[in-house]
């Protein structure tokens, strides 16, 4: 298997069990009282189910994006002077017409 395709298997794996942690301790400290709205309806679970799954379609989004930006590159440095530009700057005038305007 691609090295890139067992990053982004371990990273989704990751970060769905990061939307476990989460979504159960929502549960646990009943924030926003989600533990008695899931477990008064009928369909509660419909909604812990969706509650899981979006915050591990983000959750694993962010993993993957952290990971792939914590990748070095091997290269050395290739292109450009590194020195600064030395530029003189001259002063343009610029003629002001000074007849007042008046409003219609």
């Amino acid at each position: 298997m691609p090295k890139l395709i067992s990053l982004y298997i371990r990273n989704v794996l990751f970060g769905f069990a990061l939307s476990g942690i989460f979504v159960s301790a929502l549960m646990y400290f009943n924030v926003a009282n989600l533990w008695h709205l899931v477990n008064s309806s009928s369909m509660g679970w419909v909604a812990a189910v969706m509650l899981f799954m979006f915050n591990g379609i983000v959750f694993a989004g962010v993993q993957f994006a952290i990971a792939i930006m914590r990748i070095e590159k091997d290269d050395e440095p290739s292109g450009g002077n590194r020195a600064p530009l030395v530029v003189d700057y001259q002063p343009i005038a610029i003629p002001v017409d000074d007849t007042p305007r008046t409003r219609r």
